[in-house]
């Protein structure tokens, strides 16, 4: 709990947590949408501090963004920019733009019809006109500079887009191609966020895809282990993404940039559980674990665990809120390291 106790005295130098990426991040701006990709129902959201609440975030409780956001002396939720019951007033403070289901390829977010990270960005703008009516212009470039953004997205490019084969990514390109192409349009993100404005930015990398309780169901022909050739692909992307966040910064010197490396974190959960007072990292607390997940994850289904502590998967593609505060956690020492806070 470093991290969080060391927090405070970052929190006067952070005036607000933005966030972009995906169903990992995304505090509820699906519920407003026309997907099926939603999780705005009992069981998810039974965690939540102040009872049982199904706010649209994919697990039994709060998300990274919220317990980063709390470790900078911030609200411990950062709201969802479509959520109704938020007005500018909370959004000066903290702001999500994540979508469950997107992706860095606008061909992933058509899926299953879900918010591309271009209109993300385009709402970015928009939150910063907002802001500046709300508290004027210097005042609201002081904001978004000041802002730690958070960024987490690239997981569904491949489980729900090129492995999937829906989109016809895979006759387009080599799975190395692919990768080439998600690092090329992460770097456009991060040059255009930039140019709107944000020098504080954390960059998740992905995390072993292929020992997601769904990538193991579908592995039980093999005793449901993980499947390592999604593990080296997430590896070599990550690598490529490494590589060019530091181009970035050479480029950007005002551009203070962190790659957050997940993998080793989460592999780590994986392959040690005792460690982290785990019992269970091959099936999620909710049903059989196996590949229930939105609707399928829901309040009738049965065998849904009673303590989700134990496990390192709420569902079968999202962590428990225990794992979120892990990851938040290492996400917070990261940025010290490297100097964003």
């Amino acid at each position: 709990m470093l991290a969080l106790n060391s927090g405070g005295a970052a929190g006067a130098v952070v005036p607000a947590v933005i966030v972009f990426g995906d169903s990992t991040v995304d505090t509820g701006n699906n519920n407003q949408i026309g997907t099926t990709l939603r999780s705005d129902f009992p069981p998810y959201g039974r965690d939540m501090p102040g009872g049982a609440r199904a706010t649209g975030r994919f697990g039994n409780g709060r998300l990274p963004p919220d317990f980063i956001s709390e470790a900078l002396g911030l609200p411990p939720l950062v709201p969802a920019y479509l959520d109704p019951a938020y007005g500018i007033g909370d959004f000066a403070r903290g702001v999500c733009f994540a979508s469950a289901g997107t992706g860095v390829d606008n061909a992933t977010a058509g899926v299953l019809s879900v918010i591309p990270l271009w209109k993300e960005v385009e709402y970015y703008k928009e939150y910063q006109l907002r802001l500046r009516a709300y508290a004027g212009a210097e005042r609201a470039r002081a904001i978004v500079r000041g802002a730690l953004h958070v960024v987490s997205i690239g997981t569904n490019d491949f489980l729900e887009n090129y492995y999937m084969l829906g989109t016809g990514r895979f006759a387009e390109y080599t799975v190395a191609e692919f990768s080439d192409f998600l690092v090329a349009g992460a770097r456009r993100f991060l040059s255009e966020i930039h140019r709107l404005g944000a020098r504080r930015v954390t960059f998740a990398g992905l995390t072993p895809i292929g020992c997601l309780p769904l990538e193991r169901a579908e592995n039980m022909i093999h005793g449901g282990g993980c499947i390592e050739e999604y593990n080296r692909v997430a590896r070599e992307y990550n690598a490529k993404v490494e590589a060019m966040l530091g181009g970035l910064r050479a480029e950007l010197p005002d551009l203070r940039l962190a790659y957050v490396p997940v993998y080793d974190t989460m592999l780590d959960l994986v392959t040690n559980p005792a460690k982290f007072g785990l019992e269970n990292v091959e099936e999620g607390c909710c049903a059989t674990g196996r590949f229930e997940m939105g609707f399928m994850c829901n309040d009738e289904a049965p065998m849904t665990c009673a303590d989700a502590d134990k496990f390192l998967f709420w569902d079968a593609f999202h962590p428990t809120q225990k794992v979120n505060r892990i990851m938040a956690n290492h996400t917070i020492d990261i940025c010290y390291q490297q100097g964003l806070l």
